[in-house]
């Protein structure tokens, strides 16, 4: 990869991280509380919808860089994030681990229970194991992020 391509990419990731930090923050502050407060727990929930809408946007970045091409409309979601924990020899690094793959999974489903399931209660215990999933994953997303950025830069000889 080009020094200028890299150094977009990588600019464009690093900004879309500041957002997933920010949302993060959000969730850190609405989780007091959530499971005995209806509202609460609706803006906890959204804002659990919204870190996999912004990890989602991230790999579209990644994909949008790369060969990526979504070829089944109807299951791109699924795709896309799969797409993510695979290394394309030739072409890029896994951008994320089994480990992310599996929380970040849990998370696509959840969003799309928030997103399209308009009659239901939010139940607690649900989202508590989303919530658990999404701390989970915060331990572990940014070094995942650096190592992939650290295995595109070419590397010098000695």
């Amino acid at each position: 990869m080009e020094k200028k391509q890299l150094t977009a990419l990588e600019a464009s990731i690093r900004d879309q991280q500041k957002l997933i930090e920010k949302i993060y923050r959000k969730i850190s502050r609405r989780k007091k509380g959530y499971a005995k407060d209806p509202l609460a727990l609706e803006s906890l929930a959204y804002q659990l919808h919204n870190l996999y809408c912004a990890f989602e946007d991230l790999f579209r970045l990644v994909a949008d860089h790369f060969e990526n091409h979504i070829v089944d409309q109807m299951a791109w979601h699924k795709e896309l994030l799969n797409k993510m924990k695979l290394k394309i020899n030739g072409i890029r690094p896994a951008f994320i681990s089994e480990s992310s793959y599996g929380l970040l999974n849990e998370l696509r489903s959840f969003r799309h229970l928030f997103r399209h399931a308009y009659g239901i209660d939010l139940e607690p215990a649900r989202i508590k194991i989303v919530l658990r999933k999404a701390l989970a994953l915060q331990k572990i997303y940014k070094s995942e992020i650096s190592d992939f950025l650290k295995q595109l830069k070419p590397k010098t000889k000695r």
